[in-house]
């Protein structure tokens, strides 16, 4: 009897062992992070003397630091840039990636292994490589369409005041609609072959079928790519970072992580900076939440 429980209780502690170095580095590289950041926002650091030769008294501070973050107009002003960014750029890549998906997935498809391949290429290259490359179609003097512009009498600013963010939302639409795609992709593969059949059957033409069959069933898929989308927007740093150097309109809280990270590393004031960052995750939680009780509400 003994060695049965013995057994039975290798057998219950067996998964668990496995999944122990993944929880020991999930724990320390997730949520430790986060509670620290947490606990950090709630805290006043403050250095007595000139240089703080006389000692470091930590306090705890309440919501003042929330109160120091929604208190700076531009920290606020890049939370509703990126609101206009969202519903504009997320909107046109979720449209795009479903179009691409459909037509790959489509039976007159030629080469579909080929223009997958291609379209997913982007999201392998770095961000900060792809902010690269994409300055240099939007710096005047080396950008080929800024000279073709002139030819036919256009003045193109792609970094000027009412243009940068949709510069940006370019970059951001070439490196993610492909990686989008693949996972419309890999759902419109999971549709059964014989609702294809039937509606061939009954002769339903390609765009009967994508409009009744196809954009349903994939309907969990693009949920998860827009809630995606959603959070990706709020965490923008790479590309204005990288493109701030050439486009003077984009400053140093042009989006809310930047806006953190100038706050942490250019005024050296953490606290508030993880209060941003509280408030950053917030923002995506609430938004995403918003989104999926609205799809939800319409799928009813």
């Amino acid at each position: 009897m003994s060695s049965r429980k013995t057994a039975s209780r290798q057998l219950t502690a067996a998964p668990w062992l496995l999944l122990a170095p993944f929880l020991a580095l999930f724990v320390l590289t997730f949520v430790l992070p986060i509670l620290v950041a947490i606990g950090s926002s709630f805290t006043k650091v403050t250095r007595n003397g000139l240089f703080g030769e006389q000692g470091v008294q930590t306090d705890f501070a309440w919501f003042s630091n929330y109160a120091q973050a929604l208190a700076n107009g531009n920290f606020l002003a890049s939370i509703g840039r990126m609101l206009l960014f969202g519903v504009v750029q997320v909107t046109l890549m979720i449209a795009l990636c479903t179009l691409l998906a459909l037509l790959l997935e489509s039976a007159s498809a030629r080469w579909p292994g080929f223009f997958r391949a291609v379209y997913f290429l982007p999201y392998g290259i770095p961000g900060v490589i792809a902010t690269i490359l994409w300055s240099f179609l939007y710096v005047p003097g080396l950008s080929p369409l800024v000279d073709l512009g002139k030819v036919f009498g256009l003045q193109l600013d792609f970094l000027g005041a009412g243009s940068v963010l949709w510069s940006i939302a370019n970059i951001v639409t070439w490196t993610y609609t492909g990686y989008n795609m693949m996972i419309i992709v890999a759902q419109l593969k999971s549709i059964p072959t014989e609702v294809y059949e039937a509606a061939k059957v009954d002769g339903a033409s390609p765009w009967r079928v994508a409009r009744s069959i196809q954009l349903p069933l994939i309907r969990p898929a693009l949920v998860l790519t827009t809630v995606f989308s959603i959070i990706g927007t709020l965490q923008l740093f790479v590309e204005p970072q990288v493109l701030k150097s050439v486009a003077p309109t984009i400053d140093s809280e042009y989006t809310p992580n930047l806006s953190a990270y100038a706050t942490a590393f250019a005024y050296n004031d953490y606290n508030v900076a993880a209060a941003q960052a509280v408030l950053i995750a917030l923002v995506a939680f609430l938004l995403s939440f918003i989104f999926l009780r609205l799809t939800n509400r319409k799928s009813r």
